[in-house]
């Protein structure tokens, strides 16, 4: 990979990202696989397993493992459905939702600090950049689902 292409860019951009996301989220206990789980439960509590790794496009086992880590936090319980007792079912605890604000403000920090020489023209030719590139993605790894795991081109 070339030092001037897009992709290293790229890469050195979601490094960076994901360091200052780490940092901050670590701020509140959190785990950064963790505050995808809680903004969808504060939409619909009472999620299944299932449908959280459906959504967030997680194997099973790495729902298991993210939830066990909420679970042992006090943020999240896990119960079984009231149909089917073979389906978990994940409920934010009193300590999930009034972790909310706190949490919103580190997102809304951590875009200020992303975007704070940006002016607003930027940010949405930048949004719709991204937007492009993520269809690009989603189209190729729907297209090749196993080789995109694996990580290799045919």
């Amino acid at each position: 990979m070339k030092r001037e292409s897009l992709t290293f860019l790229l890469r050195n951009v979601i490094r960076e990202h994901f360091i200052r996301i780490h940092f901050l989220l670590g701020k509140l206990g959190l785990h950064k696989g963790q505050p995808p789980v809680l903004f969808m439960l504060w939409e619909e509590d009472g999620l299944t397993q299932k449908e959280i790794g459906e959504n967030l496009k997680l194997r099973p086992a790495t729902v298991t493992v993210i939830i066990t880590r909420m679970e042992r936090a006090g943020l999240v319980k896990r119960e079984p459905d009231s149909r089917d007792m073979r389906v978990s079912r994940v409920f934010l605890t009193d300590k999930g939702i009034k972790i909310r604000q706190k949490v919103e403000e580190v997102y809304e920090y951590f875009e200020k600090d992303c975007f704070d020489n940006f002016n607003c023209e930027e940010k949405i030719w930048l949004q719709h950049l991204l937007n492009k590139l993520w269809n690009n993605l989603r189209t190729v790894n729907s297209e090749n689902h196993e080789d995109a795991r694996i990580g290799f081109p045919k």
